[in-house]
């Protein structure tokens, strides 16, 4: 796994162990796990990396791997999708993903550059908070979970969602990049 990514070495992952491609943006990774376990209480546990995402778009086929997913009280409360760059453009297809990766809408989005962050509500897509700092801790998180319903995805929503992802991330992203490709 290298793409356009300068390779540095390797690192090891902080949640798995496993030894990683050490790139720049492994490195916001690996910063934007510590920081959920070591600032804002989460289990390691509960921080799922490198989920492996397929969506279709009619015939087409693609896959990706969603930076983060993180658990509380089993259900899949909050997505993380990192990229460098601009945030605002990352809304849409992490709203999407959101959509995508459980039965039912995750209620907390979050894109991240690994310096800043912007925190978006699952079900209406609308910013609640913006700022590294302002990612959900776990205790707030489960707290919000609370008043949560889950709402299902239906298949015709999440064939929608899913084209949107391949738009943005598949059709869409550096050809050089090689944590999304076209498998179909």
């Amino acid at each position: 796994m290298g793409g356009h990514h300068l390779i540095l070495g390797e690192i090891g992952d902080f949640i798995t162990g496993e030894i990683m491609t050490d790139t720049h943006d492994e490195r916001y990774r690996q910063k934007i796990a510590r920081f959920l376990v070591a600032d804002k209480g989460y289990p390691k546990t509960d921080i799922h990396p490198r989920n492996l995402l397929i969506v279709a778009a009619g015939n087409r086929k693609g896959r990706l791997w969603v930076d983060f997913t993180v658990t509380v009280d089993d259900h899949t409360a909050m997505v993380i999708k990192y990229g460098p760059g601009s945030l605002v453009t990352r809304y849409r297809p992490t709203l999407a993903i959101s959509r995508l990766v459980a039965p039912y809408q995750v209620p907390v989005v979050v894109v991240t550059n690994g310096e800043s962050a912007d925190i978006l509500d699952g079900e209406t897509g609308k910013l609640t908070a913006s700022g590294f700092d302002r990612i959900p801790s776990r205790h707030n998180l489960a707290h919000q979970l609370v008043r949560t319903e889950f709402s299902p995805i239906s298949l015709t929503r999440a064939a929608m969602e899913a084209r949107i992802v391949y738009a943005f991330e598949i059709d869409g992203g550096c050809p050089c990049d090689d944590s999304a490709c076209r498998i179909a």
